[in-house]
């Protein structure tokens, strides 16, 4: 379908701007077709409205603004203008439509910008997690898409303010994670800066606004000194006749957030709060500026690096160099060439806007490699969570550069080990490995390479294969795949011993008894929710470490559920596997009515510990749910007739009081605002080997709440907790729970 429009100037209204922006780039556009564009996600969005009471179609025209600014091609600006035309229009509109009257480039785009909105998921974080697999995928074949997405989380994190404040932090902690990294890895510094500090500011309003008005504060004492830093600067160069451009700025208040939080420094310990930067046309020219600068200032030792003899993962090149200005202030000097500056600013799409043809092409592929790996090494996997946990290893964290031993660098995430080392360079190296060397001395093999160290790797052909603990101790993604592989291919009838124990033990842990008829029938139904089809199948793919039964744990009940019927007579056979389960202690560490054994779960609305007085409610299919006596929950119930036959006496075992496992704890504080608020009650966490599981925090009008899930052994345990985060500065009161 498409809707004919009077060929009108009125018709373009909201256009304007971006085809001035598309004017502006120099580059040809077939601007007819980008206006086709806009008429047709304009009759299909008609009557939508965003939040703000906008009419919709402002955002995909915004969107496609941003990629003007990249300057991206005519299939893009198409696209970005049709993103949500899939996906938000109902059956108004298909892929087969868009490819008909657009081409398929631009239906491919708009295929890959689109959510699996129409396939069901067992749950919100696996449809979520596997929309960003479905986006990487397409980003794989098409490295515009991830453009275009990146354009359009910029727009929503514009006009994220008119959201509810859940959305808002759901949203910001999202960009943080994924987008913004993302933008890095990609080398786009300037979408990058902005999406972090736009996050930042929902996530921690009190700590942005708190580094925002130290920035102004000082320089607002010290205005002048970057002018006079720059007209020095300037007038040297000018006088060595070096043609340049010369900029200056001050740092982003999320680069001084994260410097503040990572490396517990105060403000007054950011040495490049402001910064010079210098454009030239050459390389060499780099270095005599470079020289120049270390003629006029005192260089601080150990802030020197150059990036432009070794880029960057994300093709940065640029060198920098910290120095002494006038009152000892210190300032950070960056130097590059006009193209390291669009590289820097733009990533991999400045070689979209300012290159073309195939050598473009082959140049932007053998870059975005990285993003083709990530999708192989996670192809085994069915486990949506690892593949996140992939991501962020891949696109978060900082990277080391190693050597081998002829020189070549390799690449690591940091905290990566030497086996994963080994698998960069390939699989039989990983799979034959017995040992390293580090800068020719013999390390551990879960020791984590620095930056500029020589490994070596020690292979065997008699070597026997990876080790199963090896998967606890990879970081990347990469490596964890092809051990996996190997597994998979080599150990196949180990895997099935391995996958079936497991699985038993998840039997047990339900501890209700069945038949081995039943027992089929559930594993059949359970590898059927996950694409497998024979129960030798599942077990392999547990074995190998394909998933793990944690993660099918709830399908496993569910199935336990709905093919044992609790009411069924139950065979001989059935009647000694429940009396066997009987014997075994219970799990949770929990007796109920003198009997051990039983499922139980523990409550969230109190979170018992070994200590409290606890009673058992009988819940339908879910074995016994453990809250402590003074629960409100159990109050009302009390009360309540209809449920006083389903409450059980319960009590602790000796040694689950005494601290034999770990129990989930709640805690709510109180305290005054402070930018060292979180890091305080972390290190104070970290200083006790407390886990934190979860934290999140709201602000009121006279203070700052915050709510921590910990993990602690038992009562006594947890009141050490809470004396210990009493004692954080800015703390006025810790109390237990915070659940509604």
């Amino acid at each position: 379908m498409f809707i004919q429009a009077v060929d009108g100037k009125d018709d373009y209204a909201g256009i304007e701007k971006l085809l001035r922006s598309l004017n502006r780039t120099g580059k040809h556009y077939d601007i007819e077709k980008i206006k086709k564009a806009y008429l047709f996600a304009k009759e299909l969005h008609k009557g939508q409205y965003r939040v703000s009471g906008e009419e919709y179609i402002s955002h995909p025209v915004a969107v496609a603004e941003i990629a003007a600014g990249m300057a991206l091609d005519t299939d893009s600006i198409c696209a970005a203008l049709l993103h949500d035309t899939v996906e938000d229009c109902g059956n108004d509109i298909d892929l087969p439509t868009l490819k008909k009257e657009f081409g398929e480039p631009v239906a491919n785009l708009v295929d890959g910008l689109t959510k699996l909105v129409q396939i069901p998921f067992e749950d919100k974080e696996e449809q979520h997690i596997e929309n960003l697999r479905k986006m990487f995928l397409a980003m794989s074949k098409d490295v515009r898409v991830i453009f275009i997405k990146l354009c359009d989380r910029l727009h929503n994190m514009r006009t994220l303010g008119v959201k509810k404040d859940d959305k808002r932090r759901k949203t910001a902690l999202e960009t943080m994670q994924v987008y913004a990294p993302l933008a890095h890895r990609l080398g786009m510094q300037r979408m990058k800066h902005e999406l972090e500090n736009r996050s930042l500011e929902y996530l921690d309003p009190i700590g942005f606004e708190e580094i925002r008005n130290d920035i102004e504060k000082r320089y607002g004492e010290s205005r002048d000194f970057i002018e006079r830093a720059r007209a020095q600067v300037s007038d040297k160069l000018s006088e060595a006749k070096i043609d340049f451009s010369l900029e200056g700025r001050v740092k982003s208040v999320y680069s001084i957030y994260r410097k503040m939080y990572q490396q517990n420094k105060s403000f007054d310990e950011i040495f490049d709060f402001y910064a010079l930067r210098v454009i030239v046309n050459t390389e060499e020219e780099c270095y005599v500026v470079l020289g120049l600068i270390h003629e006029m200032f005192s260089m601080v030792p150990g802030r020197f690096k150059d990036y432009i003899s070794t880029p960057k993962p994300n093709m940065y090149r640029s060198l920098h160099t910290t120095v002494m200005g006038r009152k000892s202030i210190p300032f950070e000097v960056q130097i590059r060439t006009w193209e390291m500056h669009q590289i820097a600013e733009y990533g991999v799409a400045a070689h979209w806007k300012y290159k073309s043809g195939e050598d473009s092409k082959e140049e932007i592929d053998q870059k975005l490699s990285w993003i083709a790996k990530l999708i192989e090494t996670e192809d085994d996997t069915r486990d949506p969570e690892e593949f996140l946990q992939a991501l962020k290893i891949d696109i978060m964290h900082d990277e080391v550069f190693v050597f081998t031993p002829k020189g070549d660098i390799i690449t690591l995430p940091q905290g990566a080990t030497v086996i994963d080392f080994a698998y960069a360079i390939h699989s039989e190296v990983g799979n034959k490995m017995v040992g390293a060397k580090i800068n020719g001395m013999i390390v551990p093999i879960d020791r984590a390479p620095q930056n500029g160290e020589i490994i070596e790797i020690i292979t065997s052909s008699a070597s026997k294969g990876p080790s199963r603990d090896w998967m606890k101790i990879v970081r990347t993604g990469e490596a964890r795949n092809k051990i996996r592989q190997w597994f998979k291919k080599e150990r196949r009838p180990e895997n099935i011993a391995v996958g079936k124990a497991e699985v038993d033990r998840e039997f047990r842990r339900i501890g209700r008894a069945y038949t081995e008829a039943q027992r089929t029938e559930i594993l059949l139904n359970v590898g059927k929710r996950i694409g497998i089809q024979d129960i030798d199948d599942l077990y392999n793919t547990i074995g190998y470490g394909g998933i793990t039964v944690s993660k099918i744990g709830s399908k496993l009940k569910d199935e336990f559920d709905r093919v044992v019927k609790v009411e069924e007579p139950l065979p001989m056979e059935a009647e000694q596997v429940q009396t066997a389960t009987r014997k075994k202690k219970s799990n949770g560490g929990v007796i109920v009515d003198g009997v051990e054994g039983l499922s139980v779960k523990f409550s969230k609305c109190c979170n018992p510990l070994p200590g409290d007085p606890v009673i058992g409610f009988i819940t339908k299919g879910y074995g016994i749910s453990i809250h402590k006596q003074d629960c409100p929950n159990v109050i009302s119930g009390l009360n309540n007739p209809a449920y006083l036959n389903r409450w059980v006496n319960a009590r602790w075992e000796t040694a689950a009081a005494a601290g034999a496992s770990e129990f989930e704890a709640q805690i709510r504080i109180t305290a005054q605002p402070a930018i060292r608020l979180i890091a305080d009650i972390t290190m104070a966490l970290a200083d006790m080997r407390v886990a934190l599981l979860s934290i999140s925090t709201h602000n009121r009008s006279d203070c700052t709440q915050i709510e921590l899930t910990v993990s602690c052994k038992n009562l006594d345990h947890f009141k050490s907790i809470v004396s210990r985060l009493r004692s954080v500065e800015n703390v006025e009161e810790v109390t237990r729970g915070y659940t509604t």
